[in-house]
């Protein structure tokens, strides 16, 4: 099974296409958007059968917008991964372990369109032409290396993972922010911002169409003070932002309006560690655990083949390490992953190097 979405075109992260391959039933393109959204026969015929995604994270939640949930899910990048493949990309695993060069060219196309053109159409029908196949050569190559059982565990931490949550001001990954100096600024960003996410999400546009980041800063840092310095910008020049500059321009406004205390901070608050490079000046001894968690991680995932992060969250780690259990021992250890999140097979695996870290201090 494998979805198109727009995200470049579009707000929402709908499937505006679902591509299913089935032994025996051949290849199937439905068009969501034709049938409304309701697809109950569907839902019915795929009830308590395996799903072969490729990257699933990125497709389970458009397909639980239809209510298509799967009962048993494989995972072809994320088994790709465990087998140790460096490349894991769905191409690059069909070419090298079937044989076959899948065409490419559509990917980042807009799938919001209609009529979908035929070579779009037959470009999504072969994302899941071989995945089948691709499912079994892996299953096969994990049971050789005794990881299949661990994949299982993944594939099942996949399926059942919540979806994720919004992110806390998500203005600040506004592209080129690192330029901004002030509050007052940032104030001028975040309204800006979401000024153009109402609009996107309204007109379900990708916010970028609407407004580039670019823009968002530009005006920030230039400040203008009336509509025809804003127009002025190069990047306010476009017919688009003619018609909505008293638009940019109340959005600016409202931020040179608020209040001291109702400035946004310089930099976000974070409920867990800080970032990692600061650790040496605000707390040795968790700089020297991390130092040696991650010496430790590294010999254990070069072991068996398998990317550090895929070993162990890397988010999981530093929060341990920041702020270790008071029983380091494995076993208190394996509580705190196991707490964490971690499946059977990371614990098993890391708890014992990761308690040794723990009990690190830093160089006098």
């Amino acid at each position: 099974m494998d979805t198109e979405r727009a995200s470049g075109y579009r707000y929402s992260q709908r499937a505006y296409l679902v591509q299913l391959r089935r032994a025996g039933a051949g290849t199937v393109l439905v068009d969501p958007i034709a049938l409304g959204g309701r697809l109950d026969p569907l839902v019915a015929a795929l009830d308590g059968t395996e799903w072969v995604l490729h990257a699933a994270s990125q497709d389970l939640p458009c397909l639980a917008e239809l209510d298509l949930r799967p009962s048993v899910l494989f995972d072809t990048e994320l088994a790709g991964r465990l087998a140790g493949f460096e490349r894991v990309a769905l191409g690059t695993l069909v070419e090298r372990l079937l044989g076959y060069r899948l065409e490419k060219g559509h990917g980042a196309a807009d799938w919001s369109r209609r009529p979908l053109p035929a070579d779009w159409l037959n470009y999504a029908a072969l994302d899941v032409e071989l995945l089948v196949e691709l499912r079994d050569v892996l299953e096969q190559e994990l049971k050789r290396q005794g990881k299949l059982e661990w994949a299982l565990e993944e594939f099942e931490a996949a399926r059942t993972a919540p979806l994720p949550r919004p992110r806390s001001e998500p203005w600040r990954r506004t592209s080129g922010i690192h330029r901004i100096r002030s509050p007052r600024q940032l104030a001028a960003v975040r309204s800006l911002w979401e000024t153009r996410d109402a609009l996107a999400r309204e007109r379900d546009i990708a916010p970028g169409r609407v407004l580039p980041d670019s823009a968002l800063v530009e005006a920030a840092v230039r400040n203008p003070a009336d509509e025809p310095s804003l127009l002025a910008l190069p990047v306010f020049r476009g017919r688009a932002q003619r018609r909505l500059v008293s638009t940019w321009l109340g959005a600016l406004q409202r931020a040179a309006a608020l209040p001291r205390n109702e400035l946004p901070e310089a930099s976000q608050q974070h409920d867990g560690p800080p970032p990692a490079n600061r650790w040496a000046d605000k707390d040795p001894a968790a700089a020297a655990r991390l130092a040696a968690a991650r010496v430790a991680l590294t010999a254990v995932a070069e072991a068996n083949t398998l990317p550090v992060e895929n070993l162990l969250l890397p988010d999981l780690v530093r929060r341990t390490c920041w702020q270790p259990p008071a029983d380091t021992s494995p076993e208190g250890v394996a509580a705190v992953l196991r707490e964490g999140g971690a499946r059977n097979w990371q614990v098993e695996l890391t708890a014992e190097p990761l308690s040794t870290a723990l009990s690190a201090t830093p160089p006098s």
